[in-house]
């Protein structure tokens, strides 16, 4: 009569090894501090020390204007205003040069509708500062190609910063088909008033949206992340051109990378451009295949932003998708996903802000010191830009 309790015991603690228990995360809490009312559009949303306190400003590229906001005050500098005639629509931020001060560029002239004449659509510019930083600064025009859309620092093989820069469509594109998008990566000259060297990183894209830089192996250049109407893409490069990788062929607008309570990578993604699903991704069991697929949302309309950080301090990361209700017509809002097991096969989905602010952008940083990640919204049809300071209790 023993052998089979014994041997139910020894089965019972084998399964409880096997899948070991996981603390259940906090649920999110954020304070909500609207820090511009009047905001036009708010294409887009940089995080980065403009001044040299130490403290991450906010940087905005709005409809006319780009402004730093200074923190903690909040108080709005504008930085250049009406560089195109056209509306600005991307930043890029960064410390490229360990100096304190971020280095700052933006896309401009954006004009999604004409993707042939690039004196009509697209537009690079290199903000030179002055010595205040408060006060305006010099707008260097850089090649372009048209529909200019998003632009990250990247660092490259060589120790130097690049800046890589994604139109939405190749040049003569319809309906999202022809030529691909260019994506160029510039090599700043020693005087950013001369002409700037270009590389190709990448011409097969259509309908690119987004893409993020990331360190995927650990050296110390950056791989990036593209998403597109063809799927997720990896590129790499150690040395000359770069490479590619396909991770998924479902068509995604926005895509960001994280890490599960497991340690396993995996990224997310809005699929497809401007769509309606929040989806996730590991890596698939032959390093050739395409990666596992997971649906965790089919409800955003209009989705415009993904952010990926540990938001609840439980040493793995969560997903935060936000949508702004556009097109199709609809109530926006930021929903938080939290993986409640080890390898990510249930999700816990929090509401974190509603129709207050019609996502245009989401940037993530620790804005006040104090460890933990909060967020910055920039709304459209809103018209404003609001912090969510993280109030989460950590695990």
């Amino acid at each position: 009569m023993q052998t089979p309790f014994l041997f139910r015991c020894v089965i019972l603690i084998s399964l409880l090894l096997a899948e070991p228990l996981m603390a259940v995360p906090p649920e999110p809490s954020f304070r909500v501090q609207t820090i511009d009312s009047e905001v036009q559009i708010g294409y887009g949303i940089a995080i980065a020390d403009i001044n040299g306190d130490g403290k991450p400003d906010i940087i905005l590229a709005d409809q006319n204007t780009v402004q730093w906001y200074e923190n903690p005050s909040w108080k709005k500098h504008i930085m250049v205003e009406k560089v195109t005639e056209r509306d600005n629509v991307c930043v890029a931020a960064f410390d490229i040069y360990g100096n304190g001060k971020a280095e700052v560029a933006i896309g401009a002239q954006w004009n999604p509708g004409e993707t042939t004449d690039s004196e009509k659509s697209g537009g690079v510019f290199y903000l030179i500062p002055p010595e205040d930083r408060t006060q305006r600064w010099e707008a260097v025009k850089l090649h372009h190609e048209p529909t200019v859309h998003r632009m990250h620092w990247v660092m490259a093989p060589s120790g130097k910063w690049e800046l890589v820069v994604k139109p939405l469509h190749g040049r003569g594109n319809r309906n999202n088909a022809g030529d691909g998008s260019k994506v160029y990566a510039y090599e700043m000259p020693q005087n950013p008033r001369d002409p700037w060297k270009t590389s190709l990183v990448s011409d097969f894209t259509h309908a690119s949206h987004n893409f993020q830089p990331i360190n995927w192996d650990k050296d110390p250049e950056h791989e990036l992340l593209t998403a597109a109407k063809e799927g997720v893409f990896w590129f790499g490069r150690s040395t000359g051109a770069w490479k590619k990788r396909q991770l998924s062929e479902n068509w995604a607008g926005e895509v960001r990378d994280g890490k599960l309570p497991n340690g396993v990578r995996f990224f997310a993604t809005i699929e497809p451009m401007h769509g309606t699903t929040v989806a996730f991704y590991t890596a698939p069991d032959s390093s050739k295949g395409l990666w596992k697929r997971q649906v965790l949302d089919e409800s955003l309309l209009d989705g415009h932003a993904v952010v990926v950080a540990d938001f609840l301090g439980t040493g793995s990361d969560q997903i935060v998708a936000g949508w702004r209700g556009l097109n199709p017509k609809g109530v926006p809002g930021v929903r938080l996903f939290t993986p409640l097991d080890s390898e990510a096969k249930e999700w816990r989905t929090s509401a974190i802000s509603g129709d207050e602010v019609a996502i245009e952008d989401i940037k993530s940083a620790d804005l006040d010191g104090d460890g933990k990640p909060d967020l910055v919204l920039a709304g459209r049809q809103t018209k404003n830009l609001q912090i969510l300071w993280n109030q989460s209790a950590k695990r």
